[in-house]
């Protein structure tokens, strides 16, 4: 994977995250935060866990492997989800703009919450940042339909098309 398909990947992911923070911002505080019996519980939890597996990722990119994942109830509203969301975007994009090919090629040691210590090429990590975020959004999306609320597109070809669109192509 070159740095540039890797600047494109990472690109997505931010664009689909603040689509499904756009759509999930359409509810209320009640239904933020309610129960729903999906993996992560709610709305909040599961954006939440996105959030955290972003950070810790970026936290091993960068040599560092916490122990546990953030706490999700620190998010009390959606406009706290945001900003901290924001900042973290803003971390890891720069963080992904700053890589070289030999950067992704090189081996990657860490540690996982649960399964001890992996070493593998880094472009592997971060092409599996991507996926797990692709996966839980589709789980924010089912949720916001249960709450009757209108889920917003984030497929990769979504993503290829607004950017043709807005290129002029």
């Amino acid at each position: 994977m070159t740095p540039q398909e890797m600047r494109t990947l990472f690109d997505y992911n931010a664009w689909a995250n603040r689509r499904s923070l756009e759509a999930a911002s359409a509810l209320t505080a009640e239904k933020f935060v309610q129960p729903m019996g999906s993996s992560f519980g709610s709305v909040r939890d599961t954006l939440a866990h996105i959030w955290g597996a972003e950070w810790i990722w970026l936290e091993r990119f960068q040599g560092r492997s916490p122990s546990s994942l953030p706490d999700p109830t620190q998010f009390q509203d959606m406009a706290n989800l945001r900003e901290r969301w924001d900042e973290l975007e803003a971390r890891l994009l720069t963080f992904v703009r700053g890589l070289a090919q030999s950067d992704l090629d090189r081996a990657f040691e860490y540690k996982t919450l649960k399964f001890g210590a992996y070493r593998n090429p880094l472009w592997e990590s971060m092409q599996h940042l991507v996926n797990h975020g692709t996966y839980h959004r589709g789980q924010v999306t089912t949720l916001l339909r249960q709450h009757g609320a209108q889920p917003i597109a984030t497929d990769l070809m979504h993503f290829y098309r607004e950017r043709a669109t807005a290129a002029g192509a």
